[in-house]
């Protein structure tokens, strides 16, 4: 059984919205994997200058941004997974939608509700990912909150 050009270029036509989404929702996914890893780099170096400092206030401040860190963490885990899960969505409509194509089959029932999880899931991850980096000011103000004498009310 061959594909027609026409059947083809239908194909092509129906796998172009979510092929782009799928794009463009990996490119969210490797900034947040790149944030991800930021993230535990930093712990890591927090942790180490934990075990080092005497200094009480110090070490309070160490431990309320290693807290912080790690809730940065867990956000991005759960952006990061949501982001895959809109990817795999993004993956059964196009196959449902060649399903529908190449055998004729009505999987309407099965591609509309995949791209609009796909959708939700997206949703979810900018909002987790959001979340993030309000959390990486937080952690930044810890951190330089004794050396900016004034800093600047936000925007």
């Amino acid at each position: 059984m061959g594909i027609s050009p026409a059947q083809l270029i239908q194909i092509l036509s129906a796998s172009i919205a979510p092929v782009i989404v799928i794009s463009g929702v990996g490119l969210l996914m490797l900034s947040m994997t790149n944030r991800y890893s930021r993230t535990i780099d930093r712990s890591r170096d927090l942790v180490t200058d934990l075990d080092a400092v005497q200094d009480s206030a110090r070490r309070g401040s160490l431990v309320e941004q290693v807290r912080i860190i790690y809730r940065r963490a867990r956000f991005l885990r759960v952006a990061i997974i949501l982001s895959a899960i809109s990817i795999l969505f993004i993956a059964f409509t196009v196959l449902s939608l060649f399903a529908e194509q190449v055998m004729g089959a009505r999987v309407d029932y099965l591609s509309v509700p995949c791209f609009g999880l796909s959708l939700l899931a997206l949703l979810g991850s900018l909002y987790f990912f959001i979340r993030d980096v309000g959390l990486s000011l937080a952690a930044l103000e810890l951190e330089i909150g004794s050396y900016v004498e004034n800093p600047p009310d936000e925007r």
